[in-house]
C-alpha cells in the first residue's frame, strides 16, 4: 500500500500502482468524471500514470490552471497531427500550451499557411478529438528517438533529442500520431469540443534570427462549444477595446516612423490625461511624505556600471553616447534609481532624518527590439511614476506596508478593484542571476511575506521572478475583459545602497547602511494609460477624462448663449467647450458619443428662455433640462463619489 496526501490534508492508503484517475473515483464519480490531470510530488503527471511510492496529490479540472495548460498542450498534438495529415512533409518542432491556448512551430517547406486553411484544420483536428483516442506516453532510448526523426529528415526534433540524456526519452501516441513530449495531458482526445485556429505568424527556430524561420499556428480549444463562442465574441471585445484603436480616436497619442519605433507623442488630450494623472498622484505623495526630484535623461557609464544595470542591460540597451572628449561616455537613463541614490549621497544623514522619500516621473529608455514593440504596452521609451525610499532596518516593515496602502488607493480610485499580490523571490537554483548576499536577500524577502501577510493581502510567492538586485511585490490586476495584467510594483533592496556606498549615522553615533524601497504603482505612465483604456473602453472616471462636457448649440443664433454656459462651467472647473459646426445637432451628438465625451449640453430657444441646459449623457440617457448650477452639482457629486483623498 502507499499513503496519498490529498491538498485538504487527508492521507488515504492505495494499492502501490494506483493511479490519479482510480484515486479521483474513490473520492467521487463526478469528481472523476471531471479530472483531466494531475501533479504528484510537484511533478505533473498523467491521470493514467501507476503511483508506486507514498507522496502528495494533486487532481486538475478545467476549471484549475493546470488543468487548463494540459487541455491545450493535449489540443497542440491534435492540431498538430492535423497539419501532418494535411501538409505533407511539414517538419513539427515544438507545441507548448500559452496563457490562451497553445501553439506549434512547423516548417511547412514548400506549403504556405494563411487564414483560408483555418477551417480545413480545424475541421480536421476535431473530427480526430471525436474519434476519442488515449494519449499514452511511453519511453523510448535516444538511438530510437533520433532514428525516428532522422528518417522523417526533421533536424529540429533531431536537434531537440540531442540535448536529452538517454533514459529520460518520452514518445506520446494518439490515433496515429506520436510526438516527442515531456508529459501532461488529457486522458483522451474526445474531452476536446471545439477548436479554433486563431492566427498565424513567423517564428525563428529556439527565438534565434540567425535561425531558420518557421511558422507559428497559434488555436485554442475548449470543453464546450459555448465556452468557445464565449471567448471569440471576448476576443472581438478586445478588439474595440484594443488602446492603440482608441488612443487614435480619442486623439491622446501617436507614433511618427521619423521619430522613431516604440517612441510615442502625446497629443493635447493625451498630455492633459496625463498630468491629471501626475497631478492625482503628487497629491496623494505628498500627503506621504514624498519629496519631488527631477534627474537628467542621460548618465555616465560608471554610473550603471555601479548600479549592475550595466552588466545586467548593457548589450540589449541604446549604445553608449560618446563625447568629444577621448574615453568619455553616457547612456540614454535606463533607470532611476541610481540617480536617486546619488541624490541621497548628496550630503550626510542622521537616523532621525530618515526616512527619505524621493519622487520623479522619470522618463527612462530601453531598446526594446522591433518585433516586440506594441502600441504603448511596449515601448522604448517611457515614464516611470519611481520613488525611492531611504529607511533604517527597523522601518523598513512600516514603510513597506505605507507603500501597499498607496498603491492600493491607486488602483482602487482608478477602478482596478479585482487583484491579487505576487510576491516574487529568487530561483535558488540560479543564484548568479542575482547580487548581494545570501542573508541580505533572505531578510528582504522577509519582511515583503510579512507586510503582505500583515495587510491581508492574498497573495502568492513566485519563485525566480525576482529583480536581479531584490525581490518585489507587483499587484496582478483583472481587467474588464477577465485578463490579468501587473500593474505597480513594490521592492526592497539592500544592494544598491552597498553598491553606491549609503550611509547614515545612528543614535551610537556610527555610520550604518540603508535599506531602499522602490516603487512605482502606476508602474509606467504609458502602459498604465493603455491599460486603463483598454479596462474602461475609453470611457474614463469624470474626474480624469479629456472633456466632460461638450455644448452643443441647436444654431448660430444660440452660441452667445452656449459661450455664456461654458463661461459658468470654467469658473467651476468643468471641463467643457463648444461644437459650433456647420452640422446638425444629430450629428454632433454621435460624433460627441464616439469620442466618449461624459455630458452633452443642447441649448436651443427652449433653454435660452428658461436659462437651462438639456443633458444628454453618454450612453444616451436623457436627463432632461436642469440648471447650469444643477449640472456643476452634479458633475461634483459624480466626481466625489469615484475621487476620494488619500
Amino acid at each position: 500500500m502507499i499513503k496519498i496526501t490529498l491538498p485538504d490534508g487527508t492521507v488515504k492508503e492505495y494499492s502501490k500502482g494506483s493511479t490519479p484517475m482510480d484515486i479521483a473515483k474513490s473520492i467521487s464519480e463526478g469528481l472523476a468524471r471531471n479530472v483531466i490531470s494531475a501533479k504528484f510530488n510537484d511533478t505533473i503527471v498523467e491521470t493514467v500514470t501507476p503511483l508506486n511510492e507514498d507522496g502528495t496529490l494533486t487532481l486538475y479540472t478545467w476549471n484549475d490552471d493546470a488543468g487548463k495548460k494540459a487541455f491545450w498542450h493535449s489540443s497542440s498534438h491534435i492540431v498538430a497531427q492535423a497539419l501532418e495529415e494535411l501538409f505533407p512533409g511539414a517538419k513539427l518542432t515544438i507545441g507548448p500550451a500559452i496563457e490562451n491556448g497553445f501553439y506549434y512551430d512547423v516548417d511547412f517547406g514548400e506549403h504556405s499557411v494563411s487564414e483560408k486553411d483555418f477551417p480545413a484544420i480545424e475541421k480536421r483536428a476535431l473530427e480526430i478529438a471525436r474519434g476519442k483516442h488515449d494519449f499514452k506516453m511511453r519511453p523510448v532510448s535516444k538511438a530510437e528517438a533520433l532514428e525516428k526523426y532522422k528518417s522523417q529528415g526533421n533536424e529540429f526534433k533531431v536537434e531537440l533529442i540531442e540535448n536529452l540524456e538517454d533514459g529520460t526519452i518520452t514518445f506520446c501516441d494518439h490515433d496515429t500520431f506520436t510526438d516527442l513530449c515531456r508529459g501532461g495531458h488529457i486522458p483522451n482526445t474526445g474531452i476536446v469540443k471545439a477548436i479554433k485556429i486563431l492566427s498565424v505568424a513567423g517564428a525563428y527556430w529556439r527565438g534565434d534570427e540567425k535561425n531558420k524561420q518557421l511558422t507559428r499556428v497559434y488555436g485554442i480549444s475548449f470543453p464546450k462549444q459555448k465556452d468557445l463562442t464565449a471567448y471569440l465574441n471576448l476576443l472581438e471585445e478586445a478588439k474595440k477595446r484594443d488602446h492603440r484603436k482608441l488612443g487614435k480616436e480619442l486623439e491622446l497619442f501617436t507614433f511618427s516612423q521619423k521619430v522613431g519605433q516604440g517612441l510615442p507623442l502625446w497629443l493635447p488630450k493625451g498630455a492633459a490625461l496625463r498630468e491629471r494623472l501626475e497631478a492625482f498622484l503628487k497629491k496623494a505623495q505628498k500627503k506621504a511624505g514624498y519629496e519631488m526630484v527631477i534627474t537628467p535623461h542621460i548618465g555616465q557609464k560608471e554610473l550603471y556600471v555601479t548600479s549592475g544595470h550595466y552588466a545586467k542591460y548593457g548589450e540589449d540597451s541604446f549604445q553608449p553616447i560618446h563625447t568629444p572628449k577621448e574615453d568619455e561616455e553616457f547612456l540614454l537613463k535606463p533607470m532611476n534609481c541610481p540617480h536617486h541614490c546619488e541624490i541621497y549621497n548628496a550630503r550626510p544623514f542622521s537616523y532621525r532624518e530618515l526616512p527619505k522619500r524621493y519622487a520623479e516621473f522619470g522618463t527612462v529608455y530601453r531598446y526594446e527590439q522591433s518585433g516586440e514593440l506594441h502600441g504603448l504596452t511596449r515601448v522604448r521609451g517611457f515614464t516611470q511614476d519611481d520613488a525611492h525610499i531611504f529607511c533604517t532596518p527597523e522601518q523598513l516593515d512600516e514603510e513597506f506596508k505605507k507603500v501597499i496602502d498607496l498603491s492600493l488607493y491607486v488602483l482602487n480610485t482608478l477602478g482596478f478593484d479585482n487583484y491579487k499580490a505576487q510576491v516574487s523571490v529568487r530561483d535558488l537554483d540560479n543564484p548568479e542571476k542575482y547580487i548581494g548576499s545570501v542573508e541580505n536577500w533572505e531578510k528582504a524577502e522577509n519582511a515583503i511575506i510579512n507586510a503582505a501577510k500583515e495587510k491581508g493581502l492574498d497573495y502568492v510567492i513566485e519563485s525566480g521572478e525576482a529583480a536581479f538586485y531584490g525581490p518585489k511585490l507587483d499587484f496582478m490586476v483583472k481587467d474588464a475583459l477577465g485578463r490579468n495584467w501587473q500593474l505597480g510594483t513594490i521592492q526592497v533592496d539592500y544592494n544598491l545602497p552597498e553598491r553606491f556606498d549609503l550611509t547614515y549615522k545612528g543614535s551610537d553615533n556610527e555610520l550604518h547602511r540603508p535599506v531602499m524601497i522602490h516603487r512605482a504603482p502606476f508602474g509606467s505612465m504609458e502602459r498604465f494609460i493603455a491599460l486603463l483604456l483598454e479596462h474602461t473602453g475609453g470611457n474614463f472616471p469624470l474626474w480624469l477624462t479629456p472633456e466632460q462636457a461638450i455644448i452643443l448649440p441647436v444654431s448660430e443664433k444660440h452660441e452667445k448663449y452656449a459661450e455664456k454656459v461654458l463661461k459658468s462651467l470654467e469658473n467651476n472647473e468643468i471641463r467643457a467647450l463648444i461644437d459650433n459646426r456647420n452640422e446638425t445637432v444629430g450629428k454632433k451628438i454621435r460624433e460627441a458619443e464616439m469620442s466618449k465625451t461624459p455630458f452633452m449640453l443642447i441649448v436651443g430657444e427652449s433653454e435660452e428662455e428658461n436659462n437651462t441646459i438639456a443633458i444628454r449623457k453618454h450612453g444616451g440617457d436623457d436627463l432632461g433640462s436642469i440648471t447650469v448650477q444643477d449640472f456643476v452639482d452634479l458633475v461634483t457629486k459624480e466626481i466625489n463619489s469615484t475621487l476620494k483623498s488619500f
